[in-house]
């Protein structure tokens, strides 16, 4: 078997429960022992679980998508108008998974644009709009986050190129690197980025530090983050200091 095929595999079955041992991964892909410490370095090196002894885990705590929706609206709307001042008619764009991403889907309704993305809920708010040429990725539905994961995904992104990627995060650590709480959805946010020219974060100030144990990507794989957080928040400075924009947006309400 592949390497990179035991990978979605250790990372499926963990998914799935949380937890594993060394022993029962090398006994469901028949593989060494050695070989599956071999995959787990890898695995943690990369961001993607954590070794504990005789095995490893991955945490998952994120909200279902139409809880996590319904929080801090007013802010992510700010985010996501500021967000859409940023995009030029006949660009292309990737919206990811987020809520706040799902807010600016909305901004954009009537935009002539191309739209690429795996949130469903993205899908629904565009799908009759004629104006924006409209591309769903492929891949496992993940009823839950309302979104399209896996392989799949991963390899259709592989054959896209867009101007633009929108997407969100569980959390930033101080030093500006962005975190996730679901391993699943990393490898296809990884690919969104490489498959951008601009990647843009856009997290509210819950964010700072937020959640998560999976890092998504650095700071330098950032060009701007747009949030509603002080611009003086210790992450806000680390962002800044590696080069990217981070850009105050102001819920309607509080500018009177």
């Amino acid at each position: 078997m592949l390497a990179e095929r035991r990978h979605q595999l250790i990372l499926r079955a963990l998914r799935s429960s949380g937890t594993a041992s060394v022993t029962d991964l090398a006994e469901r892909l028949g593989a060494s022992a050695a070989t599956i410490r071999r995959d787990l370095l890898k695995l943690e090196g990369d961001g993607l679980l954590t070794r504990v002894h005789g095995g490893a885990v991955v945490e998952e705590d994120q909200l279902p998508f139409d809880e996590s929706a319904a929080v801090q609206v007013t802010e992510k709307d700010a985010i996501a108008a500021r967000a859409a001042t940023m995009i030029d008619d006949g660009q292309s764009v990737i919206l990811d998974s987020g809520t706040t991403v799902h807010r600016l889907a909305l901004q954009l309704r009537g935009r002539r644009l191309t739209v690429i993305t795996n949130n469903l809920a993205v899908y629904d708010e565009l799908i009759d709009d004629e104006n924006i040429d409209l591309m769903l990725l492929g891949g496992m539905v993940i009823r839950e986050s309302r979104m399209l994961d896996g392989f799949v995904t991963e390899d259709n992104l592989r054959q896209v190129h867009a101007d633009w990627l929108f997407m969100g995060a569980c959390g930033l650590r101080p030093g500006g690197q962005v975190m996730d709480t679901t391993v699943a959805e990393v490898p296809a946010r990884r690919a969104m980025i490489a498959a951008s020219d601009k990647v843009v974060l856009l997290a509210d100030e819950s964010k700072f530090p937020g959640t998560g144990m999976v890092k998504i990507c650095d700071p330098e794989d950032l060009d701007v983050v747009i949030t509603n957080a002080s611009a003086d928040d210790t992450t806000c400075r680390a962002l800044r200091e590696a080069g990217v924009r981070v850009i105050p947006a102001v819920p309607d309400s509080a500018t009177g």
